[in-house]
C-alpha cells in the first residue's frame, strides 16, 4: 500500500513542460498588461514553485514565494522558509499570484530599473532581479537563464511582442481580421482634415502635448499601460478609460495616450482614413470618445476601415450629408440625345409624371438642362 501510495504521489507531480503549458498564457497576458517578460516569469514560477509542486503552492496559490510583508493585507498562511513560521501571501488561485507577482515588481521602487531593459533581455533580468535582491541564492540568475534556454521559455516574450514568425496565433488573428467588416467610403468630397497631429516624425516619446485641447503624451510600441500610469499619476482603470481600452498591458503599436477624458465632438468636420487605420486609431488621432464616433458614423466597433472613409467628428454631418446625397439624386442633368422617355425609363417613372414634376409645357429638353426625376 505504501508503495503504491508513493506512485501515485509521484505520477501527480508537474514536469516542467506541463507546467509551462498551464501557466504560459498567463504569464504572457502578464506581460501584455505590466511588462514584465513572460519568460522570467515563467523561469521563475518553475525554480520558485519547483514547477507547481511545492507545499506552499498547494496551500496558497503562491508561485513566487512573496511573503506577506507589512503592507499585505490579503489571505496569508505560514510556512517554514528562512525561519519557522514565516508569513506568505496566499491566493485564491494562480492568476491572482501571477498578478501579484508583477505588481511585487512594477511597484518596488529597486526594480525599476529592469524596466528600462529590453524586454527580449532575459538574461539581463535574471542578472537584474539577483542585483536588486529579489533571491539570496548567488545562483538565481544562472539558475533562471537556465530554465529560459532548455525550455525554450523566450518563445512567449516574443509572441507577445509579435516577433514570432509564423505562429498559430498569429494565423489566427490575420484570419480574424479577414473576416471583419469593411466598411465603404460613401460620403461625397469635402474639405478634408488637416493631418496633424499624424506627422511623418513621431514627437518625442512621454512628451506631453494637447490634441483636440485634450493632454495626451506620444508612447512607442511596447510600453506599458501601467507605467504610463504610475509616471502621471492616474490609476490604471481611469487611464484605460480615458483611451478607450478594455485590455491594459503593453501597448502594440506606437499611438496617442490621454491623460483624460477625452472629447464629445472635434474641431474639424471629419477625418479622412488613411491606410490600415482603425476606429481606435481615428479616436486616438483626433482626441474624442469612441463611442461618439461610432454614434456619429452609425459604425460598430468592429467595423473594419476603408483607406478614404470619412469619419465624421461631429453630431447631425452624416444626416445632412446623406441628405444632400438624396437631394442630389432628384435631380437628373439632360445629356445628348436624350429625351423624356428615355429619363422615364432611367427612373422608372412616366414620361407624363416628369411633365408634371418639371412643369413642362414641351417634350423638348436641351443639354444641361436639369429635370426633377422623383416627386
Amino acid at each position: 500500500m505504501l508503495s503504491l501510495f508513493s506512485f501515485t504521489a509521484l505520477a501527480q507531480r508537474l514536469t516542467i513542460e506541463e507546467y509551462v503549458e498551464q501557466f504560459k498564457d498567463i504569464a504572457m497576458n502578464e506581460m501584455r498588461r505590466s511588462g514584465v517578460p513572460a519568460s522570467i516569469t515563467l523561469a521563475q514560477g518553475i525554480l520558485e514553485s519547483e514547477n507547481g509542486n511545492s507545499e506552499l503552492v498547494k496551500k496558497s496559490n503562491n508561485h513566487f514565494g512573496i511573503k506577506c510583508k507589512s503592507n499585505w493585507t490579503g489571505e496569508s498562511v505560514t510556512h517554514d522558509d528562512d525561519a519557522t513560521g514565516e508569513c506568505f501571501r496566499a491566493y485564491t488561485n494562480a492568476a491572482d499570484s501571477y498578478r501579484d507577482h508583477s505588481d511585487f515588481l512594477k511597484a518596488n521602487q529597486r526594480y525599476a530599473s529592469l524596466f528600462k531593459l529590453d524586454p527580449t533581455d532575459y538574461a539581463g533580468w535574471a542578472r537584474g532581479l539577483k542585483k536588486a535582491g529579489y533571491a539570496t541564492n548567488p545562483r538565481y540568475p544562472e539558475l533562471l537563464i537556465k530554465y529560459i534556454e532548455q525550455n525554450n521559455l523566450q518563445q512567449y516574450s516574443l509572441l507577445v511582442l509579435n516577433k514570432l514568425p509564423e505562429t498559430e496565433v498569429a494565423t489566427e488573428i490575420a484570419a480574424e481580421n479577414e473576416n471583419k467588416i469593411a466598411v465603404p467610403a460613401t460620403v461625397s468630397e469635402s474639405r478634408p482634415l488637416p493631418a496633424a497631429p499624424v506627422a511623418t516624425i513621431a514627437p518625442e516619446a512621454g512628451k506631453l502635448i494637447s490634441i483636440n485641447n485634450i493632454k495626451c503624451v506620444f508612447a512607442k510600441k511596447g510600453t506599458s499601460l501601467l507605467a504610463i500610469a504610475d509616471k502621471n499619476n492616474i490609476s490604471l482603470s481611469k487611464l484605460m478609460e480615458f483611451n478607450d481600452m478594455a485590455e491594459d498591458g503593453l501597448l502594440s503599436k506606437d499611438q496617442y495616450i490621454y491623460l483624460a477624458k477625452k472629447s464629445k465632438t472635434g474641431d474639424q468636420e471629419f477625418y479622412t482614413v488613411q491606410p490600415g487605420e482603425t476606429l481606435n486609431d481615428v479616436a486616438q488621432l483626433t482626441g474624442i470618445q469612441l463611442k461618439y464616433l461610432l454614434e456619429y458614423n452609425s459604425l460598430r466597433a468592429d467595423n473594419k476601415l476603408t483607406a478614404g472613409t470619412k469619419i465624421f467628428l461631429q453630431p447631425g454631418l452624416q444626416n445632412a450629408a446623406k441628405k444632400a446625397e438624396t437631394a442630389k439624386n432628384k435631380i437628373h442633368l439632360v445629356g445628348p440625345k436624350e429625351g423624356l422617355y428615355s429619363i422615364a425609363r432611367t427612373y422608372n417613372v412616366t414620361v407624363q409624371q416628369l411633365r408634371e414634376w418639371n412643369k413642362l409645357e414641351s417634350d423638348n429638353l436641351k443639354i444641361g438642362q436639369e429635370i426633377i426625376v422623383s416627386k
